[in-house]
């Protein structure tokens, strides 16, 4: 992409950038729309702000990573953009507990407070020097970048919050029809022949990356066998009619520990009289048989083990998802398109999952299905940084503050994952235990 009117090697298209930025603020304002106003205050998942934080957290980030250390402003209201910095880690109960007792700001002042940052930043992506080597964060746009990936990023994470609100404090959108009478595949595997996965990405190659995406990483990868398709929640009910969640040895302690003090089922399951049903964004419905299970990573290990297998490497994802027989990567699964509604259940299109194998036309050359898109996929890869791994200027704690051995690497992309996103090298991450996200797994094993 080239500024019109800057160097040729400019990577920031300011019009493109405007249009990016307007159309995330559009699409937050609309999710924002979704929950009645008497939500403001309220935290539907105990471990997160309250809603409230969200509102004003998007803005003041645009502020304080591009603005500030970008541009060198002053930025617009310290005490919003200091209260609304950062959120909080899945783990931290002292951290939640704190924030409970915040007095947060009346809504009117948050909202007045995001429109004087959007005419802020429209205006600085208009006439300011947004790229260049003055300073870190504007060289090759990254600050631009940074800000405009951030909101895309919250509003999945935003969407994980809304799913846990009661049906009936939420007004449904008209574009929410399900999918649910999908045929469960037989459960077969692929064997992925041996071969070099990359990993990560070289800076002046992409437009833009997270700091954990750095440097380019080729991993030397065995053969080894991989689901064709994500675990459904038929397969998963079979592990809990069997007493998985009883069974100690297939939890670790900390695992267990947890699951003590949570539920005994998938978070989206509930159990109602004699008959499982899912917990969609608008409604419940009978647990869809078809649809890929979504759970913790300690539920997808439980479950593996109780297969006799193991949830994939991140570079096993890799090779599954972008290495060919013929020893070649590709950038999408299906090859060099780009990725559209045919190629998975991704950027926003659709409220809840698909059947599993769904999409054929986003299968990898091996023939596995739903690699981008339908949930994001565990992976037994602990995150970390690549060798050479460096924080980024905008936001240099992004990645560094979670290299503590106590979160997994995930892949892929689920229903709720921006355009953007679907990229090789995006990486995101969470704790074992935390339950709410749109993740789901397949297995993996050793060849034989």
């Amino acid at each position: 992409m080239g500024d019109k009117g800057s160097s040729a090697n400019a990577v920031v298209d300011r019009e493109l950038a405007i249009q990016s930025y307007l159309e995330n603020r559009g699409r937050t304002q609309a999710l924002f729309d979704i929950l009645d106003p008497d939500t403001y205050y309220d935290r539907p998942i105990p471990l997160r702000h309250p809603v409230v934080f969200y509102e004003g957290h998007i803005p003041a980030f645009s502020v304080n990573c591009f603005l500030k250390k970008g541009l060198g402003s002053p930025g617009l209201d310290g005490s919003l953009e200091a209260l609304f910095a950062r959120g909080i880690d899945p783990s931290e109960q002292q951290a939640a507990k704190q924030s409970a007792a915040i007095e947060w700001p009346d809504r009117l002042r948050v909202k007045q407070y995001a429109r004087e940052v959007d005419d802020a930043i429209l205006d600085a992506l208009e006439h300011a020097k947004v790229e260049g080597d003055s300073n870190a964060v504007t060289h090759r746009g990254q600050g631009v970048f940074t800000m405009l990936e951030h909101e895309v990023m919250h509003q999945e994470t935003l969407l994980y919050m809304w799913h846990r609100f009661p049906l009936e404090r939420k007004t449904r959108p008209v574009n929410t029809a399900l999918v649910v009478d999908g045929v469960v595949p037989d459960r077969q595997m692929v064997r992925v022949s041996a071969g070099r996965a990359t990993l990560g990405a070289v800076v002046e190659e992409v437009p833009f990356g997270w700091d954990n995406e750095f440097p380019k990483t080729v991993v030397d990868v065995p053969v080894f066998d991989i689901d064709v398709h994500d675990v459904t929640n038929q397969d998963y009910l079979a592990f809990l009619d069997a007493g998985g969640y009883k069974k100690p040895e297939l939890w670790p302690r900390t695992a267990r520990q947890a699951r003590a003090t949570e539920r005994t089922h998938p978070m989206f399951w509930e159990r109602h009289g004699d008959q499982w049903c899912w917990r969609g964004m608008f409604e419940l419905i009978p647990l869809p048989l078809a649809w890929p299970v979504y759970v913790s990573h300690a539920e997808a290990s439980a479950y593996a083990r109780w297969k006799d297998l193991r949830l994939p490497t991140e570079a096993e994802f890799h090779r599954a998802a972008y290495g060919t027989p013929e020893g070649g990567e590709r950038p999408h699964p299906w090859g060099d398109a780009e990725p559209d509604e045919t190629r998975g259940n991704f950027d926003f299109r659709r409220w809840d999952p698909m059947p599993v194998g769904s999409y054929p036309a986003g299968s990898s050359a091996w023939g596995v299905h739903d690699l981008l898109g339908n949930g994001l996929e565990w992976t037994s890869t602990v995150f970390e940084g690549f060798r050479g791994f460096s924080a980024m200027a905008s936001y240099p704690e992004y990645s560094a503050d979670f290299f503590d051995g106590e979160h997994f690497v995930c892949k892929g992309a689920s229903s709720a994952t921006g355009r953007g996103l679907i990229r090789r090298s995006f990486r995101n991450w969470f704790r074992p235990t935390y339950p709410y996200m749109y993740a789901t797994f397949r297995c993996a094993r050793d060849a034989h």
